[in-house]
C-alpha cells in the first residue's frame, strides 16, 4: 500500500547531508516542518520551511525542551488515515497530517564519553525526538519514520521509484528500525542512572549492544552466530586475514584477559579452546614466546597467540614458523607485517587500544541471564598468606603470584605449574582435580621441561592431601592455593613434613 507524503517534520541533532533530503522533498512538493536549530540550517540551505512554533500556533519554551511536544504534531502523526473518526477530530481541531518524521537523537552516549558534568548529561537527554519516532512508528501504516542519516538514500531512492510515495514495507522495516533505536536509547540512559546511583543488580537490566559482524557461523557450521558490542566496535583492529570466526572470538577474548593481567610490556599468551596452552613473561620477547609455546607445542598447534607488545622482525620469523590461527600484539612493525603477511589467512589483530572497560561477564542460557563481575583484580604479595614454616625465596614468591594468576583463567578444576615465570605444566577442566595435577605433570614430563624452581597453583583448596602430595613427588618446592578446606590443617601439616613452601588465599579463583 503505496502512501503519497504531503507534510514532513524534520528534527535532527545530526543535521549532515540534509542537502540531498531537501532536494528530493521539494521536487515532489513536500511540505517541511522544522524547529530550532534544524530550521535555522534549513533555511541556511535556502529551502522553504515552516518553524513548529507557526504550525503549531505555540511558542517553544523551557529553553527548547519542549518545541514538538504538542497534539497538533502527535495528532498529526498518529491518526489513522481511513478512520472516520480520527478524521474529524482532526478536522474539528483544524489539525492537518503529517506523513513523514525524519528525526535524529541528541547524541546522549557521546555526551558520555566527553564529560561526567551530571548537568550537561541530563540535557543531552531528547524527548521530542524518540517521542515522535515513536509516534511515526507505531501508525507505519500511514507514516514513514527515518531515524538516522544513513536513512536518507534509502528514502531518497523510495520517493523516485514511487514518484513521492513509500511503501508498507518500506515503512513497516523503518519502524522495526526506530522502535530499536528508541529502545537502544532508553537502555543507555537507564545503565547510566544505575551506574551513577551504584545499582549493579536492577530489578530490570536493560541491554544495549551494536551489531560488529555477522559471523560464519556459531561453534558449529550449524550454528548460527554474530558479534555485538557495548561500543561502536570491539577496538580490535584486523589488519590481515581471514574473516573471524565465533571461536576465533572466545579466544582472542580469553587471550586478552589474560595478557591485561600481565606486566605492561611483557607477556605472550597462547591459547586454545579459550584455555591457555602456555605462558611467559620473559623480558626477552622472542624467548618469552619460545618458553610459552614450550610448555604446550602439541596444543599450540593452531591456536592463538597473544603478545602484550609490539611484534618485531626477529619475532615474527620464530612465529612463522608454526601454524597460528590468530596472531595479537600491540602493534606490529613493518618488517614483521612484510614477514606475517605472507600467509594468506592468518588473522593479524592489533589489540592496542583494547581494554576492560566493562567489569562484567553475562552467561544466556534460553531466557534466562547470570551475571557477574570479571575476576580482574590485579594480585600482589598482601593478597597471600604464608602459612608453611618454610619460607619462600623471592622468586619463589614472583612464580607463585605468576601461577596463581595463569590459574584463574584456566577452566576449573585448575592445576598450573610454573618455573621462572613460565608455565610448564597446564592440567585444565577436569571434575577431579587430582586428575588435572596428573594432567599438569603429564604435560611437563612430556616435553622434558626443565622442572628446577617448580613451583604450583591450583584454583581452589585441595580438599584432601593426595593433590599436593602428587605435585610435591613430581618436583614442586612450593604451592600455593585459596584457603577454606576442613582439612586445610592437614594441607600445612603435609607442607612442613615435606619442607614445601605453601600459600593460602583468602579467595577461589573457579572459571568454569
Amino acid at each position: 500500500m503505496k502512501k503519497k507524503i504531503i507534510t514532513a517534520l524534520i528534527s535532527v541533532s545530526n543535521k549532515k547531508n540534509l542537502k540531498p533530503l531537501l532536494n528530493i522533498l521539494k521536487k515532489y512538493k513536500i511540505k517541511i516542518i522544522s524547529s530550532g536549530g534544524t530550521y535555522k540550517e534549513i533555511k541556511r540551505l535556502k529551502f522553504k520551511c515552516l518553524e513548529v512554533s507557526e504550525f503549531t500556533n505555540f511558542p517553544e519554551i523551557l529553553e527548547g525542551r519542549v518545541k514538538t511536544l504538542h497534539p497538533k504534531i502527535h495528532a498529526g502523526i498518529l491518526n489513522k488515515r481511513e478512520k472516520k473518526s480520527h478524521r474529524k477530530d482532526l478536522k474539528d481541531n483544524n489539525f492537518d497530517n503529517i506523513d513523514l518524521v525524519v528525526v535524529n537523537f541528541y547524541p546522549f552516549e557521546n555526551t558520555l564519553k566527553i564529560t561526567k558534568n551530571h548537568k550537561t548529561i541530563i540535557e543531552n537527554i531528547d524527548v521530542g525526538g524518540p517521542t515522535m519516532a515513536r509516534s511515526a512508528a507505531k501508525n507505519f501504516e500511514d507514516v514513514t519514520v527515518i531515524t538516522s542519516s544513513n536513512q536518507y538514500g534509502e528514502l531518497i531512492q523510495e520517493l523516485k521509484k514511487y514518484k513521492g510515495s513509500t511503501s508498507l514495507n518500506f515503512r513497516e522495516e523503518l519502524s522495526r528500525i526506530a522502535f530499536t533505536e528508541t529502545a537502544y536509547y532508553d537502555s543507555v540512559i537507564s545503565n547510566y542512572f544505575n551506574k551513577k546511583t551504584n545499582t549493579v543488580f536492577p530489578k530490570k537490566k536493560v541491554f544495549h549492544a551494536n551489531l560488529v559482524q555477522q559471523l560464519r557461523y556459531g561453534e558449529n557450521p550449524h550454528q548460527h552466530s554474530a558479534i555485538y558490542s557495548t561500543s561502536s566496535n570491539t577496538n580490535l583492529k584486523q589488519i590481515h586475514g581471514k574473516q573471524l570466526s565465533y571461536n576465533n572470538y572466545n579466544d582472542i577474548f580469553s587471550a586478552l584477559t589474560i595478557s591485561r593481567s600481565l606486566q605492561k610490556g611483557k607477556g605472550t599468551v597462547i591459547v586454545k579452546h579459550a584455555n591457555p596452552c602456555g605462558v611467559s613473561v620473559k623480558s626477552n620477547h622472542l624467548e618469552s614466546y619460545k618458553c610459552a609455546l614450550s610448555c604446550d607445542p602439541v596444543s599450540a598447534f593452531g591456536g592463538i597467540v597473544s603478545c602484550n607488545f609490539k611484534i618485531t622482525k626477529n619475532l615474527a620469523e620464530e612465529l612463522n614458523k608454526g601454524f597460528l590461527e590468530v596472531i595479537i600484539a600491540n602493534g606490529f612493525d613493518n618488517n614483521a607485517l612484510k614477514i606475517l603477511k605472507s600467509k594468506k589467512n592468518l588473522r593479524l589483530i592489533d589489540g592496542t587500544n583494547y581494554t576492560s572497560k566493562e567489569l562484567f561477564k553475562f552467561v544466556s542460557f534460553n531466557q534466562d541471564i547470570m551475571m557477574q563481575s570479571e575476576d580482574l583484580n590485579l594480585f600482589s604479595k598482601k593478597h597471600f598468606k604464608i602459612v608453611s614454616k618454610q619460607k619462600p625465596t623471592s622468586k619463589q614468591l614472583k612464580d607463585l603470584i605468576f601461577a596463581f594468576n595463569v590459574c584463574r583463567y584456566v577452566k576449573s578444576n585448575a592445576i598450573v605449574l610454573a618455573s621462572n615465570e613460565t608455565t610448564v605444566g597446564i592440567g585444565s577442566g577436569q571434575p577431579s582435580r587430582l586428575d588435572s595435577c596428573q594432567i599438569a605433570i603429564n604435560k611437563m614430563k612430556k616435553f622434558n621441561l626443565n622442572s628446577d624452581n617448580l613451583v604450583a597453583a591450583s584454583d581452589a583448596f585441595f580438599p584432601f592431601v593426595d593433590g599436593i602430595e602428587k605435585l610435591v613427588q613430581s618436583g614442586a618446592r612450593a604451592v600455593i592455593q585459596p584457603s577454606g578446606s576442613i582439612r586445610d590443617k592437614d594441607i600445612i601439616n603435609f607442607a612442613n613434613e615435606t619442607n614445601t613452601v605453601l600459600l593460602f588465599s583468602n579467595t577461589r579463583h573457579f572459571r568454569h
